[in-house]
């Protein structure tokens, strides 16, 4: 289609943009917006051109369209960037807007196939000085809004969390590319928080944090809002700290989710669910299948002892002795993973602690097959308090119930295939333990009731 001689298109070249890199067309996009929304909706159609601009305030009914050969570059420039009222680690307060915002609005899109540049070394560098007055723009970010759909583009250079939707509802992401240094800090690809029914597919993530972060705000946060409903297909991740992981800012409960068919390639973590005492909230109902693995530091963490973040170093964060469960008490539960491979592990095959008051609930491993690094180098699977680094262990779990592994094979790794210490009803069915390094039982327990078969 040639959107330049369509009726309900409106190019910003003809309010007056120039694509030459330099010159400033922050007001010009601005116009073609309002111009575009005036008219109750249509399309803002982004020529091939380097077009640098600050924010851009979307608005309802309107479709962002970049063509190939196109490319937003945001400016570094701080005026730039009007101060709102946003979520920030899952918690409300004053932000720089996004490079692209809106709030309150539907029927909304950042369509094409050109390019979105956050321009973020400027922000990292500040960020590391500790010189924002603000916290840093993401590159795109909504807040309750509905009906979203961002297609087709390439995203690169976020100053932070690169897509972050919060409280919206219907949001479809589907055939993006997002790439950040590997060293850009808090450079998140996709982190829907507090959402309900979100569609992630055909999505290539290369980041320096977690590829995918499902949030729900945190024990500060006023309105406790579920994110919920969510499916992610058919996408690689390559780098980060996570392929996809699950809170740690979960207050508002993260239930419903379905994560399939994606190639995960040096992500420290596979599947991570973190959360500690103080958030309260559930994360339940979680399924994963049809997974690749390769060079990553713990294929599966679960841990309620997660100690990152504000209050995170208190005793009733990391104290091992039971506490009395309260509104404040996390809990994961009824999450179920299958026909999962994983290569080259370096610390361990997975790393499953519950809290001693709040044991993990309901979990199933089905046809997994796991292989440590033969040149592994020791490291720490999750961040909890005196944990210390392992090298090519297979299963350490604590605190669980209801567990079962079916069909679960773990190569070349050292130790016990499974450490077990404070379990209920757990249960291994036809697991193999293949190339052991070390002459060690099967199966370690401690404290645990199960059956082996």
């Amino acid at each position: 289609m040639d959107y330049a001689v369509q009726s309900n298109v409106y190019n910003i070249k003809n309010f007056g943009a120039i694509g030459d890199g330099r010159t400033l067309n922050t007001k010009v996009i601005e116009d073609a917006i309002e111009a575009c929304s005036q008219a109750g909706g249509g399309t803002v159609y982004i020529p091939s051109g380097c077009f640098l601009t600050g924010a851009i305030l979307l608005k309802s009914h309107v479709n962002l369209y970049l063509d190939a050969g196109s490319t937003l570059l945001f400016s570094n420039d701080i005026a730039e960037y009007p101060v709102v009222k946003s979520r920030w680690e899952g918690v409300e307060k004053k932000v720089y807007a996004s490079c692209i915002y809106g709030e309150n609005l539907e029927n909304i899109s950042v369509t094409g196939h050109g390019q979105l540049d956050g321009n973020g070394a400027y922000w990292w560098e500040i960020f590391r000085k500790k010189e924002n007055d603000y916290p840093r723009p993401k590159l795109i970010s909504f807040d309750h809004c509905k009906h979203i759909n961002i297609s087709g583009i390439r995203m690169v250079n976020s100053p932070s969390w690169t897509i972050n939707p919060i409280g919206c509802e219907d949001v479809n992401i589907h055939q993006i590319t997002i790439v950040n240094p590997k060293d850009s800090p808090n450079t998140d690809g996709i982190n829907p928080e507090s959402c309900r029914n979100v569609r992630i597919s055909d999505c290539h993530i290369d980041v320096g944090d977690d590829c995918i972060a499902i949030k729900a705000g945190t024990e500060d946060t006023e309105r406790r809002i579920p994110c919920e409903n969510i499916a992610i297909t058919n996408c690689t991740m390559i780098h980060g700290h996570g392929g996809v992981v699950l809170g740690s800012e979960m207050s508002g409960d993260i239930r419903n989710v379905v994560i399939s068919n994606c190639v995960f390639e040096g992500t420290d973590r596979g599947i991570r669910l973190k959360s500690r005492r103080g958030r309260g909230g559930v994360v339940e109902d979680i399924r994963v299948s049809n997974i690749m693995m390769k060079g990553v530091i713990c294929p599966f963490v679960m841990n309620l002892y997660y100690f990152c973040g504000p209050r995170g170093k208190d005793k009733y964060v990391w104290d091992k002795n039971p506490y009395p469960v309260t509104d404040e008490t996390p809990s994961f539960r009824r999450i179920h993973f299958s026909h999962i491979t994983a290569k080259d592990v370096t610390a361990a095959a997975g790393f499953l602690y519950g809290l001693a008051e709040s044991y993990i609930e309901d979990v199933t491993f089905d046809h997994i097959s796991i292989t440590m690094a033969e040149d592994a180098i020791p490291d720490i699977p999750a961040m909890m308090a005196d944990l210390e680094p392992m090298k090519q262990r297979g299963f350490y779990c604590g605190n669980m119930k209801e567990v079962s592994f079916h069909y679960v094979t773990i190569r070349n790794h050292e130790g016990p295939a499974f450490y077990i210490e404070n379990g209920e009803d757990i249960e291994w069915v036809a697991c193999k333990s293949k190339d052991q390094v070390t002459d060690d039982k099967f199966i370690v327990q401690k404290n645990v009731s199960g059956s082996l078969r």
